[in-house]
């Protein structure tokens, strides 16, 4: 679909090269009637593409804000200091943005920096998107879904852990409780290259978001390059999130046995080492059965099956580059094949 821009750009262009064809030959007079005619019909389609980007514009599906709200949101104002609703709020839930209800924060990532705005030290994945500030020394944030403008992320205070602030007006936010939230549950699967299994939860209906990190080892806070010494003992996996209205821990279970090669010890494809091992680590005892479960059904079909079973520990997030891998990079996994094992 062209943007308005490019419409009118376009129309531009046509009505010069007419003029340039006109004066350079008056006398076919031919050529210059089927060139109207080609005309006709170009604008004609042409105002027809504007008019559907128009009309995508006006039906997009952000909230109405009041005036005090554009001037924020729209506008990139900022709200007097200790005056917004949620400054001194301790609700449990989600902050979302007010323009789109796009989710941004958790409560838990809420914290008191007595600055007079809301702080949060983390963010909902890919929620946030910075950006430098007019002024050309802040970083400003906004959301990743519309754009609308939610304040600024500073960084270094020593607050937290995190050692990051995002100062957001509460004018440009909502609050869901947890109440009323969708309920989601979560599942941690290790089979190999994390890039690969990843690839494939992405896909599954009811999964929310994924996360590749490392789980299983000794040792606090892992690299990548400590994990592939095969020192730390731990395993590439995925954290996933789901909805259990519309997917269950054993339709991921039995895709993770399907992504994968649970017969193999400490290998997928030409990926080798402790760190590539067969592994799901569950977070409740319900789990565990599931999972003993297939793997029994597994072993009755003639897989020998050396996937571990281990109770869910510290998962260690890995580094951003490692995380939609695939998404990023346009490919497919080279050593994940689904097969159909059930």
């Amino acid at each position: 679909m062209r943007t308005l821009e490019e419409v009118f750009q376009a129309l531009f262009l046509l009505i010069i090269t007419n003029l340039i064809f006109v004066n350079n030959f008056p006398h076919l007079m031919k050529a210059i009637s089927l060139l109207v005619l080609i005309n006709i019909i170009s604008l004609l389609l042409l105002t027809a593409c504007a008019r559907s980007q128009i009309k995508n514009s006006d039906t997009m599906k952000y909230n109405k804000l009041t005036t005090e709200e554009e001037k924020v949101i729209i506008n990139k104002g900022t709200e007097a200091p200790f005056t917004g609703k949620y400054y001194k709020f301790d609700g449990q839930g989600t902050y979302s943005c007010k323009r789109c209800d796009a989710p941004l924060y958790r409560s838990e990532d809420k914290f008191d920096a007595r600055c007079g705005w809301p702080s949060f030290d983390d963010e909902i994945k890919d929620a946030v998107k910075k950006v430098t500030d007019a002024d050309g020394m802040r970083t400003e944030i906004m959301c990743a879904k519309c754009g609308a403008h939610l304040g600024h992320v500073f960084y270094g205070e020593d607050f937290t852990s995190k050692n990051t602030r995002h100062c957001v007006n509460s004018i440009s936010l909502n609050f869901v409780s947890e109440d009323e939230a969708i309920k989601t549950d979560r599942a941690i699967f290790a089979g190999g290259c994390f890039w690969g299994t990843e690839f494939y939860f992405q896909k599954a209906e009811g999964v929310i978001s994924t996360e590749v990190g490392y789980i299983g080892g000794q040792k606090e806070h892992p690299t990548y390059e400590e994990v592939c010494s095969g020192q730390t003992g731990h395993a590439e996996a995925v954290r996933v999130i789901f909805d259990p209205s519309k997917t269950t821990f054993e339709k991921l279970a039995r895709l993770f046995f399907e992504i994968h090669d649970p017969t193999t010890q400490n290998r997928q494809g030409p990926d080798v080492g402790k760190q590539y091992r067969s592994a799901v680590f569950y977070l409740n005892d319900e789990q565990k059965e599931i999972t003993n479960k297939l793997i029994n059904l597994l072993n009755e079909k003639g897989f020998k099956v050396v996937t571990e079973v281990s109770k869910s520990c510290s998962f260690w997030v890995a580094e951003n580059y490692h995380q939609d891998y695939y998404e990023h990079k346009g490919s497919r996994p080279y050593c994940h094949f689904y097969t159909k094992r059930f």
